[in-house]
């Protein structure tokens, strides 16, 4: 059995990154599986700790932060966010391509660690647009929401470090542009092992 790939889908807060995978995440064959990422963030309506993320405290974030336990890590208007690595490792061990939604900061730090990464960034139709649905969710004071969009900005200087930017404006053709990129890969990979053992024998 073939070890899964390492899947990253980064791009600016609002931009859909979570309506789009949820298009793809369960086609049986990409293999995927989705990496519940930590947070010291609050629980938002709707969200389950396990699933939606595993919220812990500032405490419990930088002990396993400084334990080595995380394969990425990011501070994010006030909160850290980041990527357990055991449950990265034994997922692509049982050879699911894993995916993790992350921000630019970490990406940068699986870019160095994993390159060989499959790096994905959304992008949103306009600025416009993006700020129209960060204020559609209604979920945060204006000073998050400046915080927000002024971020989005500088992460939007960052689309060159990845593989492939697909823009979002229909959540459909996006989830399917993405679809066919890791089907590829997938091939690919396939391909280059299939290569391998006839060399070997």
């Amino acid at each position: 059995m073939s070890r899964g790939m390492l899947v990253v889908i980064s791009g600016p807060s609002g931009v859909g990154k979570g309506t789009v995978l949820k298009e793809f995440i369960h086609d049986p064959e990409l293999k995927l599986a989705y990496s519940v990422s930590m947070t010291t963030r609050s629980m938002r309506p709707g969200e389950v700790n396990g699933k939606s993320y595993f919220f812990v405290n500032r405490t419990q974030f930088e002990e396993a932060r400084d334990r080595g336990e995380l394969l990425e890590w990011a501070e994010f208007v006030g909160n850290y966010y980041g990527t357990p690595r055991s449950s990265v490792e034994s997922l692509r061990d049982e050879g699911k391509n894993v995916i993790l939604e992350i921000e630019v900061q970490g990406a940068k730090q699986i870019r160095e660690k994993c390159p060989d990464a499959l790096t994905i960034f959304i992008v949103p139709p306009s600025m416009e647009e993006l700020e129209r649905r960060i204020r559609g969710r209604r979920t945060e004071p204006e000073e998050i929401v400046q915080q927000r969009l002024t971020k989005a900005a500088k992460e939007m200087q960052h689309v060159c470090d990845y593989k492939y930017v697909v823009c979002n404006d229909d959540p459909s053709l996006a989830a399917d542009i993405i679809r066919v990129i890791i089907k590829r890969h997938i091939e690919f990979n396939c391909e280059q092992e299939n290569k391998a053992v006839k060399k070997e024998m």
